[in-house]
C-alpha cells in the first residue's frame, strides 16, 4: 500500500472484512454486522479499490477469498481482537439489544442434545440475535475459533489442543445400541459376543482412532470395525438395515435412537467410563463481552440439565 491509501483507509470497513472472512457469505455477514446487503455490497467495492484486489470471489461453495485477501487476514483479525477484547469489553454487551450471530462447531449429536434448549434461551435473552453451526474436524478447530469464524466449539475433544480455554459442562455415559429385531442378542451382550461383532464408530475425522468411543479399544482390544463415518443420526437407520452391525454411542442419544422402535439398548460390556462435554474458546476472545456471555448462558442452560 502506498502512503495515499494510507491515509483513505476507512477503519470502519475493518469490521466487514472480517465477517467476510469468517462467514464467506455477504447476507450472513450483513446480517453479523446489523446492515443491509447493499451497504455491506458498498463497503465491499470500497474495500476492493483500497487494496487493488477482488478480495472475495464468488463460486459454487461461497465467497472465497483470494490470495491477497488470505495476505490480509491475520492483521485484519489482529486488529479487530484487540478491539474485541481491549475495547469493545469495557462497554459491556446487552443481549437484548444486540443483533449478531453466534457460530459454534458441534456434531450432528451436538445439535441434537445442545441446539433446541440453547435456542429456547437465545430466543428469550437475546431475540435479535441468530445462530450458525459448523461441523469442523478436531484438528482444524484452533484455527476456526482462533479466526472468529466459530465464537465456541461444543463437545468432546479426545484431546484438547493447546493454547484452548475449555470448561466442563456436563457429563455423559455410553451404551450400546443393536437391532431390536436381531434375536442372537439378548437382554445383556457377552463381553465375547460384543468383540467378535462388526461395529459403526462416529469419527468426525474419518481416522477409526478418533473416534467417539476410541476408550473401547484401548480398553479391551481392538474390535471388529466395519463402518466408520462423521455422522451420529444415520447410525440407527444403518443397523436398522444391516442387523448384524451395533454402534455404542452416548446414553441420551441412543435413548433418542430407541424411539424409532428398530433399535435397541443394551450395556456395554466394557467399563467405560463417563466421558465430559465441555466448550472451548480461543485466548482472543477471552474477554469478548458477547463470547462471554454466550458462555455463561450455555453454562447456565446446562448446570441443570438431568444426568
Amino acid at each position: 500500500m502506498n502512503d495515499i491509501h494510507n491515509t483513505e483507509l476507512d477503519l470502519n470497513l475493518l469490521p466487514v472484512f472480517d465477517a467476510m472472512i469468517r462467514v464467506g457469505n455477504v447476507s450472513r455477514a450483513a446480517e453479523e454486522l446489523a446492515m443491509s446487503q447493499s451497504a455491506l455490497s458498498h463497503a465491499l467495492k470500497r474495500l476492493r479499490l483500497f487494496f487493488g484486489d477482488p478480495l472475495f470471489l464468488k463460486t459454487g461453495s461461497g465467497m472465497q477469498p483470494t490470495p491477497k485477501a488470505l495476505e490480509l487476514r491475520a492483521p485484519i483479525l489482529a486488529v479487530m481482537g484487540t478491539v474485541r477484547g481491549e475495547l469493545l469489553v469495557r462497554e459491556g454487551f446487552d443481549p437484548l439489544q444486540a443483533r449478531r450471530m453466534f457460530s459454534l462447531c458441534l456434531t450432528d449429536m451436538g445439535e441434537l442434545i445442545f441446539l433446541p434448549r440453547l435456542i429456547a434461551r437465545l430466543r428469550e435473552a437475546a431475540p435479535g440475535c441468530t445462530l450458525r453451526t459448523l461441523q469442523v474436524p478436531s484438528r482444524q478447530i484452533p484455527a476456526v475459533l482462533e479466526s472468529g469464524e466459530a465464537d465456541l466449539a461444543l463437545g468432546s475433544l479426545h484431546a484438547v489442543p493447546d493454547g484452548l480455554f475449555q470448561q466442563q459442562l456436563f457429563t455423559r455415559s455410553f451404551i450400546t445400541i443393536v437391532n431390536r429385531g436381531n434375536q442372537q442378542i439378548g437382554a445383556e451382550l457377552p463381553l465375547a459376543q460384543f468383540m467378535a461383532m462388526e461395529h459403526i464408530v462416529v469419527s468426525l475425522s474419518g481416522r477409526r482412532e478418533d473416534g467417539y468411543d476410541a476408550i473401547i479399544d484401548q480398553l479391551a482390544g481392538p474390535r471388529r470395525v466395519y463402518l466408520t463415518t462423521p455422522h451420529f443420526l444415520t447410525v440407527p437407520m444403518i443397523i436398522e438395515h444391516n442387523p448384524d452391525l451395533i454402534a455404542t454411542v452416548p446414553r441420551e442419544l441412543a435413548t433418542r435412537f430407541a424411539t424409532y422402535q428398530s433399535v435397541r439398548m443394551v450395556d456395554t460390556p466394557v467399563g467405560v467410563p463417563p466421558f465430559a462435554i465441555r466448550q472451548h474458546w480461543h485466548p482472543r476472545f477471552h474477554h469478548d463481552a458477547a463470547n462471554a456471555w454466550l458462555r455463561r448462558t450455555i453454562k447456565e442452560v446446562f448446570d441443570t440439565l438431568p444426568e
